[in-house]
């Protein structure tokens, strides 16, 4: 069974991280060329094609401009540690054990638009670079024809025999998987909470649901699919009646 989840927007390169092992991106040589590519654009050009503010763009010129093929360890972070954002929150790395990173080495990746895919102790550069940039590569006009099928085709030997893949991507991320080729059954836990009198997706407390449900599979070892409804944190519950077997529904009233 493997996990999917979304990089985040916010980073920290500044804390300790809780754990020295360290893997290579298994993509390093694709993100290497975007970084190439992305270090002729001006600050105004960065800012067009991501999208961003003049201080985000300044701020990730520079981050491309600093990229190196070869980094070193000091400039570099575990992926799952590296993220900060809402997931991530939920999924509280910081928190790990040894064994902990073991088992989801083995059994999460994070996708991305610069990395394609990341296991969580990959050591990555400081980067922001969203799935769905229209970046020109040689004959591709956006990420999602760079990456083309090579991200379909390593989870699928990440997989291995299992099969099984939750996703808890946003749909941005999901779209690079390939979803109707891929060799696997895909289960979407879905988060939702009573607001007004209606049960809705949350965003933000959606986000942090997938991070705490992948907190929850970790901790638990958890290999067997129908175990994940079993998850019970902050008050959420499966709910069969709104659920199919592809789609699982978790509420919270």
């Amino acid at each position: 069974m493997l996990m999917i989840i979304s990089p985040a927007k916010s980073l920290d390169f500044e804390s300790k991280s809780p754990i020295t092992k360290v893997s290579q991106p298994v993509f390093e040589t694709e993100a290497n060329r975007i970084a190439s590519e992305l270090r002729n654009y001006s600050e105004s050009e960065l800012a067009k094609l991501m999208k961003i503010s003049t201080n985000l763009s300044t701020l990730n010129r520079e981050r491309f401009l600093r990229w190196t093929e070869k980094p070193a360890k000091k400039d570099i972070k575990q992926a799952i540690l590296a993220f900060t954002g809402e997931v991530f929150r939920g999924l509280q790395a910081n928190t790990f054990t040894e064994n902990d990173f073991d088992f989801a080495q083995n059994h999460l990746r994070i996708l991305s638009g610069m990395y394609g895919v990341l296991s969580p102790l990959d050591g990555i550069q400081p980067y922001r670079l969203e799935m769905g940039t229209k970046l020109k590569m040689d004959d591709s006009k956006h990420l999602y024809d760079f990456w083309g099928d090579k991200i379909r085709k390593q989870l699928e030997k990440d997989n291995g025999a299992d099969k099984t893949i939750i996703n808890l991507a946003s749909n941005e991320y999901f779209k690079s998987i390939q979803a109707k080729h891929i060799d696997a059954k895909i289960i979407t836990p879905v988060f939702k909470d009573l607001n007004k009198g209606e049960l809705k997706v949350v965003t933000v407390y959606a986000k942090n649901a997938r991070g705490q449900m992948v907190n929850f599979i970790l901790k638990n070892r958890i290999e067997k699919p129908e175990d994940i409804k079993a998850f019970d944190v902050n008050g959420y519950e499966y709910a069969d009646r709104l659920s199919d077997d592809n789609t699982w529904t978790f509420v919270r009233s």
